[in-house]
């Protein structure tokens, strides 16, 4: 009985280590989660990838990583970066342009007399803001509409255009965060 009781008692050391580690990872667990769910908030939900990730959340991710720039988001432009400056206690960086040049938000519009149903545009939008069937007239739906241009260049009509709209990057947030369609499988 003798040999059972100090089995007993490092068995119980043990126990309580691995719970402690657990629970500690926990922790750091749920500050990293955090960190890139407040940096996804900043991010402007385009999805547009010119930041060189495929979406908001990835970059948020390598941006609390260290792999990436807070400065690397031309949709999100001057006051995005200052944000994230702020929120992680960075200097404030002029935007990389090799990401692409700020500009007004916009939104894509379809000539429908010449759309001829291709549907290119369909698999293109990363935030399903475009409808139609194909050899249909496709529209975009503009509240869904991100800005991002990636409907432009498949289009082999020419028939999408970007037409500015005058608001800033707190009122053409989501409310709900877009699912690039590349992650929804």
């Amino acid at each position: 009985m003798t040999i059972i009781t100090p089995v007993v008692i490092m068995a119980g050391i043990v126990g309580c280590i691995a719970i402690l580690l657990s629970v500690i990872q926990e922790i750091v667990k749920k500050k990293e989660t955090s960190i890139v769910d407040e940096i996804d908030a900043i991010l402007p939900q385009t999805q547009c990838g010119q930041c060189g990730y495929p979406g908001c959340r990835p970059y948020a991710e390598a941006i609390a990583a260290g792999k990436a720039e807070i400065n690397q988001c031309p949709p999100g432009g001057d006051d995005c970066i200052k944000k994230l400056a702020e929120l992680l206690n960075r200097d404030v960086k002029e935007l990389d342009e090799s990401h692409g040049k700020a500009k007004p938000k916009s939104v894509a519009i379809i000539d429908e007399s010449i759309c001829i149903g291709c549907t290119l545009c369909i698999q293109a939008c990363p935030v399903d803001a475009i409808i139609g069937a194909a050899k249909q007239n496709h529209t975009v739906v503009r509240e869904y509409c991100t800005g991002c241009e990636l409907c432009i260049n498949p289009c082999p009509v020419d028939c999408i255009e970007m037409v500015s709209i005058q608001e800033n990057l707190g009122q053409w947030k989501r409310k709900y965060p877009v699912i690039p369609v590349h992650l929804r499988r």
